[in-house]
């Protein structure tokens, strides 16, 4: 369960995460099984609204985003067709040679004061975090509790990164991204794709355009091979100018249970992990 506030409603909401149906059911109706039976479960504990997102188009989504990838490693991404050259750089007669370097990041992140989150800032990165979730419409609300167990770092699973003003020591910036890899199928060469996905992230010292640099730089310097983000929150300020390109996916948000008005993806405050 989380807690989930849509204006001046805060709800104990339940979100759905997985769920999954063997590719031989899935035309025996099996999925509004699963729904009526995770729905019961989750009365009994008390709570009768729920939030879950799916690729799908199904009537009706309060909420629509749209996937952006940003290549960290064009020559792995072209060699899996995940991407392609850009168009411009095909008339050089070292496209690939080009192109790794219009994609190219910094060898060390340019902020002072940058460094992996760590438990004793739990109480001030959580604080952070929820005064910057306020001004959304739709959004998650922590507890320093699930705060700590969805940010703390663990290799393979979550990245966190904090700005600790040198001065006065308080915690200014907040980077977390999440992540997801996959199995490359039929390559010689490469055996799985590195995948980060933006989560949270809070500028107040420095621009948010300037924050995400630093988050790219971090993503490559971890060895992930493309770094995808939703057009959610702030996330539209960054992401022509860092040189993400549009995605064929989207991501709907739907409620269950709660009568909300549409909204526009900036006014979405929660990412689902």
């Amino acid at each position: 369960s989380a807690r989930v506030s849509s204006g001046p409603w805060l709800s104990l909401s339940l979100e759905i995460n997985f769920l999954c149906v063997h590719k031989k059911l899935r035309t025996k109706r099996l999925a509004p099984v699963l729904i009526k039976e995770i729905t019961r479960r989750v009365n009994l504990t008390g709570t009768w609204q729920a939030v879950y997102t799916a690729g799908r188009l199904i009537p009706t989504p309060t909420a629509t985003c749209q996937y952006y990838h940003r290549s960290l490693n064009p020559e792995k991404l072209i060699a899996i067709r995940f991407s392609r050259v850009p168009p411009q750089f095909e008339k050089f007669k070292e496209p690939m040679k080009m192109t790794k370097r219009f994609y190219g990041v910094a060898d060390a992140p340019a902020i002072k004061g940058l460094r992996p989150l760590r438990a004793a800032d739990v109480r001030a990165a959580c604080a952070l975090l929820g005064s910057y979730l306020s001004k959304f419409r739709f959004h998650m609300v922590f507890t320093e509790e699930e705060f700590a167990h969805w940010f703390l770092p663990r290799a393979g699973v979550i990245d966190s990164y904090v700005v600790e003003n040198p001065k006065t020591h308080e915690i200014t910036d907040l980077i977390s991204f999440y992540t997801l890899p996959s199995s490359i199928i039929g390559h010689e060469k490469y055996k799985s794709l590195k995948a980060a996905y933006a989560f949270y992230n809070v500028a107040t010292s420095v621009p948010i355009k300037e924050l995400m640099t630093d988050a790219l730089v971090l993503a490559q310097k971890t060895g992930f091979d493309v770094f995808n983000a939703l057009d959610l929150m702030e996330n539209a300020q960054f992401l022509r100018d860092l040189k993400f390109g549009e995605g064929d996916g989207f991501l709907r948000y739907y409620f269950f249970n709660w009568r909300c008005p549409p909204m526009e993806s900036a006014d979405v405050g929660l990412v689902m992990l």
